[in-house]
């Protein structure tokens, strides 16, 4: 079973990020700031354009198993460090092949798509019987996009191509982003959805 560590965020532009021993240190202008030992952590993820770590320190993650990314003060990824990472050179090839195979990644692309939809639809309905009879038409916007969803689930399961995959998903996506303004509850801070966008998520 996987132990999830902690991950430290490192916002304080100007800052420098050595190993001290088993541990890292965040200094800031000469003076020490913080110092967590590495063994307690999974990731240092760094916010800035002015954040800087030392070699020592990304050998040490890299033994220790702690991954180290920079990013822009918005978030934007910038780098990484990461050390040697074993795999399974039989496994990876097998891949390989599968992802040239149009037949076998449809088989895997299918039943992703079918998970997704099945728990997309399993969403929607739990929302209908939260709403109940409080808001009838959100309620009845939830069970038809949801009876869509079945329908697009089957379809699913019967599809051979990965085009028609790609269109099924886009279709259940589309349904479920209709009504997501029906999932959210909140009604004060004038919060609302009224579509996707990518720029900014």
């Amino acid at each position: 079973m996987k132990t999830h560590l902690n991950t430290l965020f490192v916002t304080l532009e100007g800052s420098y990020l050595r190993k001290d021993g088993a541990a890292v240190e965040v200094r800031h202008e000469g003076e020490s700031k913080l110092r967590v030992p590495l063994h307690n952590l999974e990731g240092i993820v760094c916010f800035g354009y002015d954040i800087s770590a030392s070699v020592s320190l990304m050998a040490g993650c890299s033994e220790a198993g702690v991954s180290l990314s920079f990013h822009s003060p918005t978030g934007k990824f910038l780098a990484a460090t990461r050390g040697f990472t074993s795999g399974n050179i039989l496994l990876r090839r097998e891949q390989y092949r599968r992802a040239d195979d149009e037949k076998a990644s449809a088989n895997l692309a299918r039943n992703i798509i079918a998970a997704k939809i099945a728990n997309s639809r399993t969403v929607l309905l739990r929302a209908a019987r939260d709403h109940g009879d409080k808001d009838p038409v959100g309620t009845t916007a939830l069970l038809t996009a949801s009876d869509f969803l079945d329908h697009r689930l089957a379809m699913t399961l019967r599809t051979e191509s990965l085009d028609s995959l790609r269109g099924i998903e886009g279709d259940a996506a589309a349904a479920y982003f209709s009504v997501f303004k029906h999932l959210v509850t909140v009604s004060h801070g004038g919060f609302s959805f009224t579509g996707r966008t990518r720029r900014p998520p």
